[in-house]
């Protein structure tokens, strides 16, 4: 191309108003560029080709225009930058991208600039000084269109998290939903599952990523939600015993909690969510401990009927309430330790770290004021059944 342009009024105005005549193969060959340059568009593959090269096309337009004196629009950097966020690209590779056009602008706006016929320092520098300002406003704009998708990503997947684990505890159970749970929560569908319900005392996400990652450590998959009143974790047991699981449970929770049975996957979550509850209710007050539904399953009964509980310490033990609270002690701890021995007086004696008579006279003295004689046969079992619901309903 000759002097089409006279040097002395050459601006970078001029300059651009010449390369936007180019820009199709402008933007083929930017996208060459960045496909070579920038490996992440070909490795992460979540950006489609006819994507990037319709936003290199619209952005590249933009910066030229804005560098020939146009109006500043940034709705096709901000429609970038939402995009990319979506489509989960790093922040860093879109940036650079933007890097890479604005590098391919100036060199366009160069090779324009000697096809005029000039290479003066003074006219180049104000290119190249016109070309980074656009460019540098453009990045900005790309990134805060970029944070503010990403802000609203992070939302909406916790929305969609929160509603998948509340479908899971509530028993939703129908097989899509249960595999879009999957999927999300990053657990198997099936498989061997427990569940632990922690008393949410520090609301604490760290704990819980401490948690996670623990367990992982003995090739254990688990996932945690927050709640309200307590911390939920679903673990897929896998190859791995309860009781190993139980051991590091009690070794990393600070806080009474309960951990159900086992049940078959996903869709029975429900139901050992119901169960975790259950087992966390077992622990008297002021203990901390991972109470095993297994391991407590006569309290886990009477707490499920309370009302047989109430009759069972009405049956047995209401007259003691009547005795001062020392002596109620002794002869409950007897008592406890009676049925603890299978009703050996012997054994009892031991335990209680106190001569046979002193048990024959303690027991006597339970059946004096109660009515009740506890040698009878079953009287045992409902003998500790009450014991155990005297201390679960102290009221």
């Amino acid at each position: 191309m000759g002097k089409a342009v006279d040097q002395a009024v050459l601006t970078p105005a001029l300059l651009a108003q010449q390369v936007l005549g180019r820009l199709p193969a402008l933007t083929d060959r930017l996208v060459a560029i960045i496909y070579a340059q920038n490996p992440a568009y070909l490795e992460l593959d979540s950006v489609p080709r006819q994507d990037l090269w319709r936003s290199c096309h619209d952005n590249v337009a933009q910066v030229v225009q804005m560098i020939a004196g146009g109006d500043d629009r940034f709705d096709a950097a901000q429609a970038t930058g939402r995009r990319r966020a979506e489509q989960r690209m790093p922040l860093d590779d879109v940036l650079k991208s933007f890097r890479l056009g604005g590098r391919l602008v100036w060199e366009a706006l160069i090779d324009e600039a000697r096809a005029q016929g000039t290479a003066e320092s003074e006219v180049l520098l104000d290119v190249a000084g016109k070309v980074w300002e656009v460019v540098d406003r453009t990045s900005s704009q790309v990134a805060t269109a970029y944070h503010a998708a990403e802000r609203y990503l992070v939302r909406a997947d916790e929305q969609r998290r929160s509603t998948l684990w509340e479908g899971l505890l509530q028993g939703r159970a129908n097989r899509a939903f249960v595999q879009d749970a999957a999927s999300v929560l990053d657990v198997p569908v099936n498989g061997p599952y427990v569940v632990v319900a922690i008393d949410n005392l520090v609301d604490d996400d760290c704990t819980t990523t401490s948690f996670a990652r623990r367990l992982a450590g003995i090739r254990v998959p688990s996932a945690w939600q927050v709640r309200p009143q307590a911390v939920v974790g679903l673990i897929a047991l896998g190859t791995e015993s309860v009781d190993a699981v139980l051991r590091l449970l009690r070794e990393l929770v600070d806080a009474p909690a309960g951990l159900s049975g086992v049940v078959a996957g996903l869709a029975e979550v429900d139901v050992a969510y119901r169960q975790a509850l259950l087992a966390r209710r077992t622990l008297t007050p002021g203990r901390i401990d991972v109470a095993a539904l297994p391991e407590h399953l006569p309290e886990a009964l009477l707490l499920s009927a309370p009302e047989l509980a109430d009759q069972l310490i009405r049956t047995w033990l209401m007259p003691l309430t009547t005795t001062s609270a020392p002596e109620r002690e002794l002869l409950l701890d007897t008592l406890d330790k009676w049925v603890l021995s299978a009703g050996s007086v012997r054994r009892t004696a031991e335990l209680a770290h106190c001569h046979r008579n002193t048990v024959l006279n303690r027991l006597h003295r339970v059946e004096q004021i109660t009515g009740r004689d506890i040698t009878e046969n079953g009287s045992q079992l409902e003998l500790g059944l009450a014991l155990k619901a005297f201390r679960l309903f102290p009221a």
